[in-house]
């Protein structure tokens, strides 16, 4: 398995609606996350401690909210807010 990022629970609920722009943002920043993520947890399909928990993230023009779930190897995008 390899690390990726995905939105949750679907696109068009998390980021539907949000100009080209913005989006173009939360997906790089959450290249980057992944990227991260996959240096932190080597295998994570293996990992057995609590997960780091959601946390918010800026970007320009707003900031979303992002789950790390190493076990999964996915980085989740979970809510969006476009300022």
């Amino acid at each position: 398995m390899t690390w990726r990022w995905e939105y949750d629970p679907s696109q068009e609920y998390v980021i539907g609606g949000a100009p080209p722009a913005f989006v173009a943002e939360v997906e790089k920043k959450a290249e980057e996350l992944v990227r991260a993520a996959s240096a932190k947890y080597l295998d994570g399909t293996t990992y057995q401690d609590v997960g780091p928990g959601a946390a918010m993230q800026p970007v320009t023009g707003g900031m979303f909210l992002y789950l790390v779930v190493p076990r999964h190897e996915c980085v989740y995008i979970r809510q969006v807010q476009y300022l």
